[in-house]
């Protein structure tokens, strides 16, 4: 399989934050990523299941090809290098044109506007750029914040998915939300 976008980490979606870019994520990331996701405070909105550092290093290294992961991700970063959050996209499904985005911030730089920008810039490279129909997001249906990112992102939410993952040992139900290029015509909705 080919991917969409073969040069992806050269062709990264301009991020539109003054002082903060989008480049490739790298293994020497790991150790400031887990520190952030290993957090209580973003632990509680996420389904992640981290081991240790071991665990994202595997995980970096799966999204530096693509073709294998049917993912990208890149780190978000401020002018020291520092890493600040990451998003991407996974589940890629070339032949659907299709994907789902994902991102988190550290919380020292929560409330800053950074995953709103961050977030609207990849979707508008993946839409419009990339030529994806769909990317949709699954939210944790605790989790107001990144709600309220893909709200302000132009995202539809399009209902709830029931006992959709495990959290932690518990099935807990996400919100799924989609954007779609070109939009849907007002009015023109089945049902």
């Amino acid at each position: 399989m080919t991917t969409m976008f073969p040069d992806w980490s050269k062709a990264l979606p301009v991020l539109g934050v003054s002082g903060m870019r989008l480049r490739a994520l790298r293994e020497d990331d790991g150790a400031a990523w887990y520190a952030y996701l290993s957090q209580e405070a973003v632990i509680r909105h996420t389904s992640w299941r981290l081991d240790g550092p071991g665990d994202l290093a595997e995980l970096i290294r799966a999204y530096a090809q693509p073709d294998l992961s049917h993912s990208v991700r890149w780190a978000i970063v401020g002018p020291d290098d520092q890493l600040a959050g990451t998003i991407g996209l996974n589940e890629i499904a070339p032949a659907h044109r299709r994907a789902e985005i994902a991102y988190d911030i550290a919380p020292a730089f929560w409330r800053q506007g950074l995953a709103s920008k961050a977030c609207a810039a990849v979707s508008d490279w993946a839409l419009l750029v990339q030529g994806f129909a769909r990317i949709q997001a699954t939210v944790l249906d605790s989790n107001a914040a990144s709600a309220a990112v893909l709200d302000r992102c132009r995202y539809r939410r399009e209902g709830l998915l029931h006992a959709y993952r495990m959290v932690r040992g518990e099935p807990r139900h996400f919100w799924m939300y989609a954007r779609i290029w070109p939009p849907p015509v007002v009015g023109a909705e089945c049902g």
